[in-house]
């Protein structure tokens, strides 16, 4: 796997308080990649420190095979961000706000109809910002970050506060850029969006990164109650153990058609990260 981003023991302080303390990981071509964690952990830090808007203190980072301190335009021009501050002009339009963008990046005037198509603004080309929804405002955001068809992605929250529809609206298009073979790093509090979207993510608490796995395999590596949880038509709920002795109870109960619903009991993220750090997420 081509390493598309890479940090290796990264420190970072403000003011003589420690942000990040010992920060390290990899990203790779292809992946959806989430750092996930509560507000202050130090998820944007990481953000600003390899796109070379920050310098660390301490330790080694590079993106796209380039140092992150040294990053070239050819660097820049594959590389998209959505980030908290839209950085939109309010006052000029759709099209205007992504034409100033393909001057920059030096792309034909046509990509901006074909990335608006992408994220379903179509209709608003000529629609000053300031008239636009958050949900719009966050697709135009969107739309500007992949113009340039960037082979890494960075989303910082982008579907915060945002409606389900347009939820699910972004989630398809994140999906669809990975399968084009882009790298996407995401940063979410949401940790049902973490476990649909993401092929590994990583836990991060009070600037130390706490695991690293696919979701679905923190959750099993960090259930200790083993037990599935059946709930009967008449409304009682039973704990049995998850091994080969609840097989003969669970069948009597199917056999006599007094199943309402039958659970595991792995947790989700959200419960494994209170569990290893004490800490909601909010």
């Amino acid at each position: 796997m081509k390493t598309v981003i890479y940090m290796d023991h990264i420190r970072k302080s403000f003011n003589n308080k420690t942000v990040l303390k010992d920060v390290s990981f990899s990203a790779y071509e292809g992946e959806i990649f989430g750092f996930l964690g509560p507000s202050g952990a130090g998820k944007t830090t990481i953000i600003n420190i390899l796109t070379g808007q920050l310098r660390k203190d301490k330790g080694d980072s590079s993106v796209l095979g380039e140092d992150s301190e040294k990053l070239t335009d050819e660097i820049h021009e594959n590389i998209g961000m959505v980030l908290e501050n839209s950085g939109l002009y309010p006052r000029l339009s759709c099209y205007d706000n992504l034409a100033l963008f393909t001057e920059i990046f030096r792309l034909p005037k046509t990509k901006i109809r074909d990335v608006l198509k992408k994220v379903k603004l179509e209709d608003a080309i000529k629609r000053p910002v300031s008239k636009l929804s958050k949900g719009m405002t966050q697709r135009l955001v969107l739309a500007r970050a992949i113009i340039n068809n960037p082979k890494l992605l960075f989303l910082d929250e982008p579907t915060s506060g945002l409606d389900p529809n347009t939820v699910l609206e972004i989630h398809k298009l994140i999906f669809e850029l990975r399968e084009d073979g882009a790298t996407i790093f995401l940063t979410t509090h949401n940790m049902e969006e973490a476990t649909k979207l993401c092929d590994r993510v990583t836990l991060l608490n009070e600037g130390e990164i706490v695991e690293c796995d696919h979701p679905d395999a923190l959750c099993l590596k960090y259930n200790t109650e083993k037990s599935i949880n059946v709930l009967l038509k008449d409304g009682q709920s039973v704990s049995l153990p998850c091994d080969r002795s609840s097989s003969k109870v669970i069948s009597e109960y199917f056999e006599n058609d007094m199943v309402e619903s039958i659970h595991s009991s792995e947790p989700n993220l959200e419960t494994v990260f209170i569990k290893l750090t004490g800490r909601n997420l909010k």
